[in-house]
């Protein structure tokens, strides 16, 4: 086998880490190493991130706010819907929205931009998308961090359900794990994908509840709008975070469902083009 070069190496982390990289070439099937590739890759990222500008890490705290200032500014002041309690329930949806819309911009298109990684050396395709929600999960949680931390200077009160919040971002971590690989796996033959996925986040960020209550609809609009597993979590967050109750099991379970289905779809893609996604992708 051929030692891939130093950019390589640098790529992956220090020399002495060689081992890792070298664990995922054909014939190896050991997790513990495939999970510190992606985990060594995903630092690689975020240290990469964070060099770009003179305020560094800050940048990940700065980004999202100002992102929600914005719809903040729109709605609260220019819509007259200024209240505290329609801050916290806007605030809620957007962190989470913000979560999953992150994740599928970067992860879906990460197969193509890792061509030339592709060409280089072997690594399984997945670990592309798999790092990509690797980062953005870490910057959620800080994000969801300093909300919980600006929840308890509001009306909002820490119950027993909160307890229960690991489960809910576990579900969401799925259900982004899932979509994120479907969407990775597949993008690389249909690359005009990009454009209308574009399209279908704006769409599903105004039909998702983010900016309003679903369950205030009509049951004849809201019941197809749950249908959507974004909703259905962002109105799960809200309901435990804000009004301290439980998760819709049957809604959970639905998520989690779907979810496997996906991801099982999309892990058989990959399997089944791995060997097909450098030839086709330069």
């Amino acid at each position: 086998m051929q030692i891939p070069n130093r950019k390589l190496l640098r790529f992956f982390g220090s020399f002495s880490d060689m081992k890792v990289s070298y664990a995922l070439f054909p014939g190896q099937r050991d997790w513990r190493y495939f999970v510190d590739l992606v985990l060594q890759k995903a630092n690689a990222g975020l240290r990469a991130e964070s060099s770009r500008g003179y305020l560094g890490v800050l940048w990940w705290v700065i980004e999202p706010v100002m992102y929600m200032a914005v719809f903040y500014v729109a709605f609260a002041h220019l819509l007259n819907r200024g209240d505290e309690k329609f801050v916290v329930f806007l605030l809620t949806g957007l962190i989470v929205w913000k979560w999953f819309h992150a994740t599928l911009n970067t992860g879906a298109s990460s197969l193509m931009a890792n061509a030339g990684l592709m060409n280089q050396v072997y690594l399984p395709k997945i670990i592309f998308p798999l790092t990509q929600i690797v980062i953005n999960t870490f910057k959620f949680l800080i994000i969801l961090t300093l909300f919980l931390i600006f929840l308890l200077f509001t009306p909002a009160r820490v119950t027993p359900a909160w307890s229960l919040l690991p489960l809910l971002i576990l579900t969401q971590l799925l259900l982004i794990a899932a979509v994120t690989s479907l969407l990775a796996a597949i993008m690389p033959f249909f690359p005009d994908l990009r454009v209308i996925l574009d399209n279908i986040l704006m769409m599903l960020l105004f039909i998702s509840g983010v900016f309003f209550d679903i369950a205030g609809l009509p049951p004849s609009i809201g019941g197809y709008l749950m249908l959507n597993p974004m909703a259905a979590l962002i109105t799960m967050y809200r309901q435990l975070l804000l009004d301290g109750v439980p998760p819709d099991w049957h809604q959970l379970f639905l998520v989690i469902l779907f979810s496997l289905i996906v991801l099982i779809s999309a892990l058989w893609l990959f399997r089944r083009f791995d060997r097909v996604y450098p030839k086709i992708i330069f």
